[in-house]
């Protein structure tokens, strides 16, 4: 099972992006994904974007992966 998580794109050098997902920052390679900007939404598979996606769906995602991080500390 692969799981992705959903991050914004802050910073942008080259083929590097730095996203911030759940307030934590992290540099992935945007080389899988086209037409990437600052402030895009991407899914974030080991170390790699591998989908933008939009802004709603990403909020959802985040708050289910909040969700479960709730009832893992129950």
């Amino acid at each position: 099972m692969c799981l992705a998580l959903p991050g914004k794109i802050i910073k942008i050098e080259d083929k590097t992006g730095v996203v911030e997902i759940m307030g934590v920052t992290r540099e992935v390679s945007l080389e899988l994904i086209r037409n990437y900007q600052i402030g895009d939404y991407v899914l974030i598979h080991a170390g790699c974007a591998i989908q933008k996606i939009d802004e709603e769906e990403a909020e959802k995602t985040i708050e289910l992966f909040k969700e479960l991080k709730e009832i893992g500390n129950e």
